[in-house]
């Protein structure tokens, strides 16, 4: 059997003093050797692990071919975010997962192989076929996250008029926001945005949904809305101290380095407070990401506080092994209890206690219990919390007949349609925070509907 071909990576003591890509990509001659090693099964179950069903076999296929302008093709009918998708989406738990090469070895490198076909496509030119004859009708689509693009152009190629607003002053949601450039360079977020402008799409910035125009004002204009504005509350554990100075959330973080470029301060207006020893509270991409972002400030000592083991971190296995390799520490079985600071209301150190773990909660996973008289305290000039994100009520609370469930997010039926006439929802707004293949597939479905839906009026 075959080895997984490696793809390329900066070397950790050179990354972590900058905030370029960490995997390098396939060379059109290692993608090709990749590709040879599918099975070309014949009922491939990689397909049924994908949320938005690209047509994994025969891709791989024309690159083993070296075919690749039609390996990207096919991977296009399914996915507008190839080069995103290939870069940041969990395949080890999706396409990979189902690979049958898994069973006895390593699964073909889906992911790397769906990253090579778009990048070649980028860099040779993004070609379209011609739009679509215009229908006359007209969606609005808000948030621009990938639940958000893929409507839009799914809706676009069907010849619907789509306006995409974003409350931000770039769009891409999430993918701009809150994953890293050394994870997902932006002008990669940037180009797919092109990509899908390519289809008559049309972008307004700036614009909040709920403060700057009524949803109901947006009904009166257009003939359906979908809302993809994803998860982006940020949640808190609500224990002494988080009111200090050198708290942040990791929404409030990543955001200032991501869209804002706190990290070139002062050529950026933004700052941000560049912590020596950094503790960053999670076990998920979010805070992974938090804390390899700390490391490149300048931070000393940058430790993860988890308070179940590694075998419970909902993070992907790459994001850990990439922390880990970088110098950042983990302390598992650990849960923050307060925040300390100084007579100045700086942040000086973090109370923990040590957890054991129970039986399974709802979850699936085991249950943390707190020792008693386990207490200890770390010296910390800078806490991060990234315990997961809650859907922002601005919507909802500004718009009549639009139900939600107790945790904020939308209500809607299996096609994706809200309880208030017209409007749809999908991605993060909906399940909770999601993979963003997964939100894409939410998309996909929405459109279909939406597009039934404005074709019967």
């Amino acid at each position: 059997m075959t080895l997984r071909i490696p793809m390329l990576e900066q070397d950790p003591e050179k990354r972590i003093q900058n905030f370029g890509e960490v995997a390098l990509g396939y060379s059109a001659d290692k993608a090709v050797s990749e590709a040879k090693r599918c099975l070309q099964c014949s009922e491939p179950g990689c397909i049924k692990g994908c949320p938005v069903g690209v047509d994994i076999p025969d891709f791989i296929e024309c690159i083993k071919g070296g075919n690749f302008d039609e390996a990207i093709r096919i991977v296009r009918k399914k996915n507008h975010l190839p080069a995103i998708c290939g870069r940041v989406c969990p395949h080890e738990n999706q396409c990979e997962k189902f690979c049958l090469l898994g069973k006895k070895g390593e699964p073909v490198a889906i992911g790397k192989l769906e990253r090579f076909v778009a990048d070649y496509e980028r860099q040779k030119g993004f070609k379209i076929s011609s739009k679509p004859k215009s229908t006359g009708k007209k969606v609005a689509v808000v948030g621009s996250g990938p639940a958000g693009i893929t409507v839009s152009a799914d809706l676009a190629k069907l010849g619907h008029g789509v306006t995409l607003f974003e409350a931000l002053h770039a769009p891409g949601g999430v993918l701009v926001y809150g994953i890293p450039g050394f994870r997902l360079p932006k002008e990669i977020v940037r180009a797919e945005i092109d990509y899908i402008k390519k289809f008559g799409v049309s972008i307004k910035t700036g614009v909040v949904i709920g403060k700057t125009i009524s949803l109901d004002e947006l009904l009166e204009e257009f003939d359906a809305v979908f809302i993809g504005t994803g998860a982006g509350l940020p949640r808190w554990m609500d224990i002494p101290g988080e009111d200090l100075c050198g708290v942040y959330s990791a929404n409030e973080f990543l955001t200032r380095i991501n869209l804002m470029g706190a990290y070139l301060f002062p050529e950026y207006d933004t700052p941000i407070r560049e912590g020596k020893k950094v503790a960053v509270v999670g076990g998920g991409n979010v805070a992974m990401d938090s804390a390899r972002v700390a490391l490149r400030l300048g931070a000393d000592e940058v430790c993860i506080l988890y308070r179940r083991t590694e075998k419970e971190m909902t993070a992907r296995q790459e994001e850990i092994e990439h922390s880990k390799e970088e110098g950042i520490k983990f302390k598992f079985l650990t849960l923050p209890t307060k925040i300390l600071g100084d007579e100045k209301g700086w942040v000086k150190k973090i109370e923990c206690v040590l957890m054991e773990l129970g039986e399974p909660d709802k979850s699936g996973r085991r249950k943390p219990i707190v020792i008693k008289n386990s207490e200890f305290t770390i010296d910390v000039d800078t806490v991060i919390i990234a315990i997961g994100q809650s859907p922002n009520p601005l919507i909802s609370r500004t718009t009549e007949g639009l139900q939600v469930t107790e945790k904020g997010t939308l209500v809607v039926d299996g096609n994706g349609m809200t309880s208030k006439g017209g409007v749809f929802a999908g991605g993060d707004i909906v399940s909770g925070a999601a993979t963003v293949i997964e939100s894409m597939g939410a998309g996909k479905l929405a459109a279909r509907a939406i597009h039934e839906y404005i074709s019967k009026k």
